[in-house]
């Protein structure tokens, strides 16, 4: 079956729906009701939070020009206009009910005794992986819509002791088993910076609510490439941490050896304040026993804006893409390595032989999802299901899955053969980590880098193609985080991976933060800008445009633009010319005075009158609000054109 991107979900996603709309328009109402919130719904008319940082969001409470319930509100407006209306991004599964009287108490204590630090009645959205006592945990699947912990994830709990509001959950491949975030209880994910396409995975969710301003930052997991896609197709930076430095109790897992849990965000300072405040030891999490030994006094504190200089860095172009699909993203990736090297960097290529052969076959998720997850729900009294298998026996996982999902139900780690070639696995996991440490070591790299992802985003629906180079942290480890360093022609983004030696943190987020400081790579999503007066904006409306030709021959195009949908919506009419004269009234793209390419054909041959619409790709989206697009009318009296004429917006 043909999967299309207006495809409903089912009727437990739909249920979800509604409550999420209902729970909106119950919030609002209520805020709105009390005396004191005028002043908080003038503030939604300047959406006070649209690419907003933490730190500017905790300077605007400072001030008293914002408290956390105006923050929470302005999300709220936001997630209300853009989630399942406009793009309809489809990023959030449920939300906080107590949101705003958590925001409540926060700023009276803030009033009390001040903030307790970066984080104070800041929103953030976690992953529905995420255990929190408020919100039902899924982890995207409809078996689980119902299942309740009864204790917050370590890192939520975190969370909320730095002072942030959890203001609701996000969507995610569903049980985390792929990267494209499809899921039987809520469908498909859209990408803010194109609603055809997926916004990578398994963190998709969080991926497109933080690119699209629903919070100030999110939480994912990332057990091959579930941070770092997401981060890489919506223009985020987003960190897979060393195995146990954060605690992953309470996190669904996918698989106990590969799986961490860490941040999103729109910038490398909002990414370590994260950091800040959810690394460290748990109890709960064996792995992290060390952990507090590998953490600086703070990861914010460390950024620097010339750390590049002098930074030396190694190209692996083994995981380069070959194919045509893959040259726009190389050419965007190869511009950042130059520029990385006119900031001062040192940039070598890297050659390493055994690298393809260790990395093949070095997953260990097919050994150990089915056992982790049924773990994991027998931990939760009540789970409406105890196992995979049942959740298979019971058909409630999504088509798409349902092949990859059996696959893995049928490993036996009884069976000689399942358990031999996990020991294989084992075997080139360490000898990898070995392997890439030494490489590092030996040659005096800061970091390694490749793209994050060969390929941009898929479209809905459609596997994503290209290799997604996840397995080499995965496999060994170490730390990566996925740096933005551009866009593609039809304005996707792209994305380059640094890794690093175990605990190198602090190394990667100062090259990361000297690259942003220079370089500027964020660029916010077009289908989710600023709201005006609390909501999306409106159609903007274009000068009508007469063309003359010889004669008293003439067309009249009168042009509307959906900023929100990048639908030009257009009406044009021919006077006083036969319609078997008419050859194309076309849309074209270039400079004042030097022509373009033709864009479209709102009129073509032998047509007179037309009403319709296209939506505008990229860099037509870009030329049309820098004046760059243009009509002309074409008949056989003057095929050549009757002159061109810009579409200038009235507003």
């Amino acid at each position: 079956m043909k999967y299309h991107s207006n495809n409903t979900s089912s009727f437990a996603r739909a249920s979800s729906v509604v409550f999420t709309a209902m729970l909106l328009g119950a919030m609002t109402q209520t805020s709105f009701a009390q005396g004191k919130e005028t002043a908080s719904q003038r503030r939604l008319a300047q959406d006070p939070v649209f690419e907003a940082s933490i730190t500017h969001l905790q300077s605007a409470q400072d001030a008293g020009r914002a408290t956390s319930r105006s923050l929470v509100l302005a999300y709220l407006a936001r997630i209300r206009a853009y989630d399942q209306q406009g793009p309809s991004l489809n990023a959030i599964v449920t939300l906080n009910p107590k949101a705003l009287e958590e925001a409540d108490q926060l700023d009276r204590e803030r009033r009390q005794s001040g903030p307790r630090g970066p984080l104070h009645g800041i929103p953030i959205l976690v992953k529905d992986n995420y255990d929190t006592v408020d919100m039902p945990t899924t982890g995207g699947t409809l078996a689980l819509a119902t299942l309740q912990a009864q204790a917050d994830a370590f890192q939520v709990k975190r969370l909320r002791e730095a002072g942030a509001v959890i203001l609701g959950k996000t969507t995610m491949h569903e049980l985390a088993a792929g990267v494209t975030t499809v899921s039987s209880l809520t469908g498909f994910t859209r990408n803010p910076y194109d609603p055809r396409r997926a916004p990578g995975g398994s963190s998709g969710g969080t991926g497109a609510a933080v690119a699209a301003s629903f919070a100030a930052a999110g939480m994912g997991s990332d057990t091959c490439g579930s941070i770092r896609i997401p981060a890489a197709h919506q223009n985020l930076f987003g960190l897979r941490t060393t195995r146990g430095l954060a605690s992953r109790s309470g996190v669904m897992p996918l698989s106990s050896t590969q799986d961490v849990a860490a941040p999103l965000a729109r910038s490398v300072e909002d990414l370590a304040i994260m950091l800040d405040a959810t690394v460290g030891s748990d109890p709960q999490d064996s792995s992290t026993v060390d952990a507090n030994g590998h953490i600086p006094k703070s990861y914010r504190d460390g950024l620097r804006a010339d750390s590049l200089q002098g930074a030396r860095i190694g190209v692996l172009r083994a995981l380069f893409g070959a194919a045509p699909e893959d040259a726009e993203v190389s050419a965007a990736i190869n511009k950042a390595l130059q520029q990385l090297k006119d900031q001062g960097a040192i940039v070598t290529d890297v050659t390493i032989p055994e690298l393809d052969g260790l990395l093949s076959g070095s997953s260990i998720i097919p050994y150990e999802f089915k056992y982790d997850l049924g773990a994991y729900l027998q931990s939760h009294p009540g789970a409406p299901v105890g196992s995979l298998g049942e959740i298979l026996a019971r058909g409630m996982e999504h088509e798409l899955l349902e092949a990859g999902l059996r696959l893995r139900n049928s490993v036996d780690l009884q069976n000689p053969k399942d358990k031999e070639e996990l020991e294989k696995v084992m075997l080139k996991r360490s000898a990898l980590k070995s392997l890439m440490t030494d490489v590092m070591q030996k040659n005096h790299l800061d970091t390694l880098v490749y793209p994050t992802i060969q390929r941009k985003a898929a479209l809905i629906g459609e596997p994503q193609g290209g290799a997604m180079n996840c397995q080499l942290s995965a496999t060994t480890g170490l730390p990566a985080l996925a740096l933005p360093v551009g866009f593609t022609e039809d304005g996707l983004p792209v994305s380059l991976e640094l890794l690093a030696p175990e605990f190198a943190e602090p190394a990667l987020l100062g090259l990361a933060y000297g690259w942003e400081q220079k370089i500027g790579p964020r660029r916010s999503p077009y289908s989710t800008p600023a709201l005006v007066a609390g909501k999306a904006p409106g159609l903007r409306r274009i000068k009508p445009i007469v063309l003359d030709q010889p004669g008293d021959a003439s067309v009249r195009v009168e042009l509307a633009y959906d900023p929100v949908t990048a639908r030009l919506d257009y009406q044009a009419s021919a006077r006083k010319v036969a319609a078997s004269d008419v050859i194309s009234l076309a849309l074209q793209r270039g400079e004042a005075d030097k022509p373009g390419p033709v864009v479209a054909n709102l009129l073509r041959q032998h047509q007179k009158s037309v009403k319709a619409s296209i939506v505008l790709q990229g860099k037509d989206r870009e030329a049309l609000l820098a004046g760059k697009l243009y009509v002309d009318f074409y008949t056989r009296s003057a095929p050549l054109g009757a002159g061109r004429q810009p579409l200038v917006l009235a507003d």
